[in-house]
């Protein structure tokens, strides 16, 4: 995040702090809470609430001042919506055949939600939190239509709500046909202690692949075992709002079903913990007597089938259950479309584009800016947030009536026009993709500038609409209303067509070369329009592989300092403290934070690079050509946290320069498991090349670190980096790792070593 940018944002987090506690919103962690009964409009609901005067008096809280006379026991039901489809008798209180559960009686188990149709929003089989174990095809249905023959089905009386009491809206997420293939897996086992349970640490990864772990994560269809790393919730702050997070080491598959399997799950004295005596009827082959429970009871066999045959008998089992990834379709096809769509009605013209201001003689290394608008194909409801897609019958974006208006701001280096009179040397030329909630100013950073002038580059960017600065009052509105959540994703879907407009125009012979803005004296261009390629940093790294995933004129870019999956990177990152100013307070209920980051991901995926990210190098999307991508990776970055970095390198297929890390530097077992080596030099391939600013090593590394000017290895929990140097911009500042960038962005670029054999340093 940068510097002009945090100030305006801390104004802005006040204003909506003081906007949430005038609704009363909650302290940061749970409250005591007790059960009681609200309305709504999927039939009666039986929920927990903080004590209030209320109910002093005997009555039951429905919101801000209002109270109803019935508790949970009482005899009065609640009338649900008419629906042919619906049990005749749904709503009369008791449950008959066709139906789970009904008002006021329930067979849902602990918290007793119950949906309109009769039917139990949450899995008894971890009652902790109604979606726990999360993601689980047990909240999905057949649905013969999508790419997997299921679709998503939560309830809205199952979702997590804010301290207003809201739900999220769960109508995107019911249009998906699974689940996000990077996402954490979420559950909670009480008092688990998972070091001495065994279970994979972050620090040796391999161990998610051994035949006894005690918890796995196993392919239905290969029965292989996935690589992947468990966790506890390290921001809880208590035992009792602990999750367990299971995070994939490389994306899942597209459209593949998925079991996870605990076992022996243990505390911290070493005693097993007992399972749910529901899971442990169906393990054991013992019944409920409980009709909804034993019409699980054949899937669940099936499970226990597929698990031995994976090496994995049912006899000690903690707790299983299965849910099925998101199919390419799903993830990839809105903005195919708008894409596609886009192109088709621009044809073999150029975007339409405006100049309206040149700068000559900006400093030593640049001599001209150029600043202005283009026109783009728009399908998302706004030209202005908050601003999502319309959406046709088909699920797929309308196109509107008149174009997203986007700006550009380019640099002309004086490697390509030295000055006024001189002939061009025409330059390459390249999007640049900004950080964190910034503008397309930040082209004019001084590392960028080297760049364009050491290596003849001419840059252009835009904002990164729907996480620019502009988007930030929306962004803050989303985090008090998570319902919201679309109109940051759609339209940063929006922007990636902006981009790919953008290219482009610099590739156009009626584009940008065509302008004198662009030429020398002579008329003569400044670019080199043949080929056209990506460099983003931080967040323009981030979605810069969303870009690369898209692209069809650009074939090779640069990733600094990115990662996959935002929802794993959020509290692992120095940036997300103002954030969690916002969202804690709004959704006050600890255990169901790290739910609500893995199910926001579902809609994440399809605005960033994690939902399709197993298509951004050598298996494209369809009608993409095959991408090459450099990663460059600062070790122990504070803000994007590295982890992430390499599930990204291992997801799309990249090799890592060896050696990566001085020995002894990584806390891992195995550093960089699972990611090979690049063979020799040059190597034409996706790469990922570690840039370290050194100092510190695991043992000078206290909390914060001893020499305030080294940077530490990546804490091994949940949380961002506790203190010393930040490397987050190192290597976009080191001029080897810019002249790696060079010899790669080039019509046959290849990966060089500029690190003579040794480490790569940016000190």
């Amino acid at each position: 995040m940068t510097d002009v940018v945090r100030p305006y944002l801390v104004a802005l987090i006040a204003m909506m702090s003081f906007v949430l506690s005038s609704v009363g919103s909650s302290p940061a962690s749970d409250p005591p809470r007790t059960q009681c009964c609200l309305p709504s409009g999927q039939g009666q609901r039986c929920v927990v609430k903080t004590p209030n005067a209320c109910r002093q008096g005997g009555g039951i809280d429905v919101g801000p001042g209002s109270c109803s006379p019935n508790p949970c026991g009482g005899a009065t039901t609640t009338t649900t919506s008419t629906s042919t489809t619906l049990p005749v008798l749904c709503g009369n209180g008791t449950i008959e055949a066709g139906e789970q559960c009904d008002q006021p009686g329930s067979s849902c188990g602990a918290g007793a939600l119950c949906s309109a149709d009769c039917t139990c929003p949450c899995d008894f089989l971890d009652p902790s939190v109604c979606l726990h174990p999360f993601p689980n095809d047990y909240f999905t249905k057949a649905d013969p239509t999508t790419g997997t023959g299921r679709r998503v089905n939560l309830a809205l009386a199952a979702m997590p709500r804010n301290a207003s009491e809201k739900p999220i809206d769960p109508t995107d997420y019911d249009r998906s046909d699974g689940f996000s293939p990077g996402a954490a897996i979420v559950l909670r086992v009480p008092g688990v202690d998972l070091g001495v349970t065994g279970a994979v640490p972050i620090t040796d990864l391999a161990r998610s692949l051994d035949a006894n772990a005690p918890i796995v994560l196993v392919n239905a269809d290969t029965l292989a075992h996935h690589l992947f790393w468990a966790e506890i919730d390290s921001n809880a702050s208590s035992e009792a709002t602990r999750a367990i997070l299971l995070h994939p080491a490389v994306n899942l598959a597209d459209g593949t079903r998925y079991i996870v399997a605990l076992r022996r799950m243990k505390d911290s004295t070493g005693a097993l913990i007992p399972p749910n005596p529901d899971f442990v009827a169906y393990r054991d082959r013992t019944a409920t007597g409980d009709p909804v429970k034993e019409a699980r009871r054949a899937h669940m066999e099936s499970l226990f089938t597929t698990l031995a045959a994976a090496g994995v008998p049912r006899h000690g089992l903690y707790l299983a259950w299965d849910f099925t990834v998101a199919s390419r379709r799903n993830n990839s096809e809105r903005l195919l479309f708008a894409r596609d769509d886009a192109f088709a009605r621009l044809g073999t013209q150029a975007p339409t584009f405006t100049v309206t201001q040149i700068d000559n003689e900006v400093d030593d290394k640049i001599f001209r800016r150029v600043t202005g608008q283009y026109l783009v194909e728009r399908y998302v409801s706004s030209p202005a947030p908050p601003a999502r897609y319309v959406l046709g019958l088909d699920g797929l974006p309308l196109h509107q009536p008149t174009p997203q208006q986007a700006p550009f701001l380019c640099i002309i280096p004086r490697a390509a026009l030295a000055n006024a009179t001189a002939s061009a040397t025409p330059a390459r030329p390249s999007l640049y993709g900004h950080g964190l909630f910034g503008t397309n100013s930040e082209v004019n950073a001084g590392n960028v500038e080297s760049m364009a002038n050491e290596h003849n580059f001419v840059f252009c960017a835009t904002n990164w609409i729907g996480m620019s600065t502009e988007d930030i009052p929306n962004t803050l509105t989303i985090l008090g209303d998570l319902s919201n959540f679309p109109t940051l994703t759609d339209r940063v879907q929006q922007s990636v067509v902006d981009q790919l407009f953008l290219a482009r125009l610099l590739i156009h012979p009626a584009g940008f070369a065509s302008n004198p803005a662009f030429q020398d004296a002579f008329g003569a261009p400044v670019i080199d329009t043949s080929h056209v390629f990506y460099d983003g940093n931080s967040q323009g790294g981030i979605l810069g592989g969303l870009v690369m995933e898209f692209a069809q004129d650009i074939t090779r870019g640069v990733l600094g300092v990115p990662a996959i999956t935002f929802s794993t990177l959020v509290t692992r990152s120095s940036d997300f403290g103002p954030f969690a100013a916002v969202l804690y307070p709004a959704y006050p209920h600890e255990l169901e934070r790290p739910l609500i980051f893995s199910l926001v991901q579902m809609l994440w995926d399809r605005g960033e690079p994690s939902g399709s990210a197993h298509h951004m190098t050598t298996d494209p999307l369809p009608n993409t050509p095959a991408h090459t991508i450099l990663i460059h990776e600062a070790f122990g970055d504070h803000q994007v946290a590295n982890v992430q970095t390499e599930v990204e390198a291992r997801t799309i297929g990249a090799s890592i320069y060896q050696p990566a890390l001085t020995v002894g530097r990584s806390t891992d077992v195995t550093p960089f498991f699972a990611i090979p080596a690049i063979p020799s030099f040059p190597f034409d391939g996706s790469a990922l090349v570690v840039w370290d600013h050194g100092c510190s090593t695991p043992a000078s590394c206290p909390n914060p670190p001893a020499v305030a000017d080294c940077t530490c290895p990546p804490p091994t929990t949940n949380t961002p980096p506790p203190g010393g140097h930040d490397p987050h911009e190192d290597p976009r500042s080191q001029p080897s790792a810019r002249t790696q960038k060079s010899e790669f962005l080039q019509a046959n670029g290849v990966v060089v070593d500029v690190c003579g054999g040794m480490p790569c340093l940016a000190p």
